[in-house]
């Protein structure tokens, strides 16, 4: 039965903070180009205007025409702040003048070129930190960017152009920005502007469209542009959603979830989801649900999900781990509050006796995930993976435990001797709690099967010495046939629950330690006045966690 909290209609608690902390900010918007000369500056002038038509405040901060006529003329009639002078070795250099900027206050200011590297001693080193203080003055923001600039695809645009830029913006601003304008142009209609000299001086314009301007750099470049503005319009589309409360998925734009648990085939679901990503154009993450089951995986399991875990990751995922219990509808859950259009899951390993009577994940997906499209792999690493089953089998055929096996026995003694003494006072159904209660020790101490094994011999016992014809396995009355069944069943569901109980609480201690391991480190590190106390820190922490000593 689907979860009733997948259909919650209660915005996301993340899409409130993140509409808190806008709240009395400015509003960001970027004009994003592919290369220089595409119409950036114009661009934001123009929208300027527009906005001075409708009785809006708007100056200028800093716009950098570059001689052009155009940009020069549009220029006029704006108020512009004037530049703040900065000596430094000798040379006059024109800044930007935030305070200048925050004593106007006006509604919008213009400020060209946000990658801009400020000159040694100004407030901050970098232009666009410049732009966040404005922002959280109230003030409304237009500013311009290249694509070369963007932090995360720098090494990219090294390779498509054979030219390492310096100057940097952090993804985050583009992640902050509340707007994100595409300023594009084609290839052959900037190489144009180059050669009628609109862009760069003609004696430069030649060299610089058989290097960085290129048809081949050039084509490249806007594609990056077009795929970083689309992916921001898709994060904004996923924060109106979660804000409004709106269930997923809308498919405007593809993304793809892979889960992965300790099953074997997880290297194979990993690498069908990158090449389903990079079919679709579209961003990917690996999902764990962290269910109770977890923290009692054999050794080779947990090593197995962690592999499959990185190899996500140095594949290019977004990976993460989630608290949960019921493992498909956490799933669905969580790919409908984040738009995932597709889920790729491994084909069903268990029997189908097993299936029936545990419930098959698989299955559980593709009956709830209603619009998302569920791929189902059956692919696996066959040599590798039946040899760690091998291996594992016999792991716990070796690590068999007769200890809690032997406790139950005890439990079950206790209890029979107990209803022994009892017997001429009780009516024989009740009789019956007294084995449950040594069931119930069984389950807490030694887990579920030991509790299984419980159920069956106290079932035994109580037929053999209290159900008449006594001291045989027979059952002469139908109502003792029946409490014997209900006594079973009772027994059995109690059993599972206490020890899904008793996982539930290693799980949580287990959380708790992480936790505080985490919170004693942060300490340690706040504390260290030194790198060498950082060093010292961060060795004890991870003596700490692999239960080792320095």
């Amino acid at each position: 039965m689907p979860d009733d909290r997948s259909n919650d209609t209660r915005p996301s608690p993340d899409a409130l903070l993140d509409h808190a902390e806008r709240e009395g900010r400015g509003r960001l918007r970027i004009f994003l180009g592919a290369a220089p000369g595409v119409g950036k500056t114009y661009e934001m002038l123009m929208s300027g205007r527009a906005r001075l038509a409708d009785g809006v405040d708007v100056v200028i901060g800093v716009v950098e025409t570059h001689g052009r006529k155009e940009t020069l003329a549009l220029v006029e009639g704006y108020e512009v702040i004037p530049r703040r002078k900065v000596d430094y070795k000798g040379r006059v250099l024109d800044e930007m003048d935030i305070d200048a900027i925050i004593a106007r206050r006006p509604a919008l200011v213009l400020v060209d070129e946000l990658a801009h590297t400020n000159a040694p001693g100004s407030r901050h080193p970098k232009r666009y930190l410049d732009v966040q203080e404005i922002l959280t003055q109230g003030i409304d923001v237009y500013t311009t960017l290249n694509i070369q600039h963007v932090e995360s695809l720098n090494d990219v645009v090294a390779q498509i152009t054979k030219v390492r830029v310096r100057e940097t913006v952090p993804d985050s601003i583009i992640d902050q920005a509340d707007d994100v304008e595409i300023i594009d142009l084609t290839p052959d209609d900037l190489i144009k502007r180059l050669e009628e000299g609109k862009v760069y001086f003609p004696n430069t314009a030649q060299r610089a469209i058989e290097n960085y301007f290129s048809p081949g750099n050039l084509t490249a470049l806007r594609e990056l542009a077009l795929r970083r503005t689309a992916q921001r319009v898709d994060d904004q589309l996923l924060i109106h959603m979660q804000a409004h409360a709106i269930p997923g998925p809308w498919a405007a734009g593809e993304r793809v979830l892979v889960c992965l648990d300790a099953r074997p085939g997880g290297a194979a679901r990993v690498r069908y989801a990158r090449r389903l990503a990079d079919r679709l154009r579209a961003p990917w993450t690996a999902l764990h649900v962290d269910s109770t089951r977890s923290a009692s995986m054999p050794e080779d399991d947990k090593d197995r999900l962690a592999t499959n875990l990185r190899l996500a990751q140095q594949l290019g995922a977004e990976v993460t781990t989630i608290p949960g219990q019921n493992v498909a509808q956490d799933i669905v859950r969580y790919a409908t509050a984040n738009n995932f259009t597709h889920i790729v899951v491994g084909r069903p390993s268990r029997s189908r006796w097993r299936e029936l009577i545990e419930g098959s994940l698989t299955y559980d997906l593709i009956r709830n995930a209603g619009d998302i499209s569920v791929h189902v792999i059956s692919g696996s690493e066959r040599g590798t993976e039946t040899a760690s089953r091998s291996v594992r089998a016999a792991d716990e055929q070796w690590q068999f435990e007769i200890w809690p096996y032997l406790k139950a026995t005890a439990y079950l003694m206790g209890s029979l001797a107990f209803a022994v003494l009892l017997d001429q006072f009780l009516d024989v159904r009740n009789l019956a709690i007294i084995f449950l209660i040594a069931v119930l020790a069984s389950a807490v101490t030694g887990g579920l099967w030991p509790a299984l094994y419980a159920c069956f011999v106290s079932a035994l016992a109580f037929n053999y010495f209290f159900l008449e014809p006594r001291y045989t396995l027979t059952i002469r009355d139908p109502e003792s046939i029946v409490a014997l069944g209900v006594f079973l069943v009772v027994a059995v569901i109690a059993s599972n629950l206490t020890a899904r109980v008793q996982r539930q609480a290693v799980a949580a201690r287990s959380r708790a330690r992480a936790t505080e391991d985490i919170y004693l480190f942060s300490k340690k590190l706040a504390g260290a006045g030194t790198l060498d106390d950082v060093l010292w820190a961060t060795a004890f922490q991870i003596a700490s966690m692999l239960k080792l000593r320095v």
